[in-house]
């Protein structure tokens, strides 16, 4: 797919220290892409808006908590 109008920002939760950086993109038509800040040539990843919705839905509920 390509990417090359992706407007990327970076999470909020991201520091600027080199730790755990994530950007997402969600300007595309039909898709959410999300990438590490700190490798942004390296693979992304695709959701569909409504996969991506229900992971921050998980992450809001604390699903993924430890």
């Amino acid at each position: 797919m390509d990417l090359s109008a992706a407007l990327w920002r970076k999470s909020s939760r991201s520091s600027d220290n080199g730790g755990q950086c994530v950007e997402v993109a969600a300007n595309l038509p039909g898709v959410v892409a999300v990438r590490d800040s700190k490798n942004p040539d390296g693979p992304k990843l695709l959701f569909t808006p409504a996969e991506w919705h229900a992971f921050l839905g998980g992450v809001k509920t604390g699903e993924f908590d430890r």
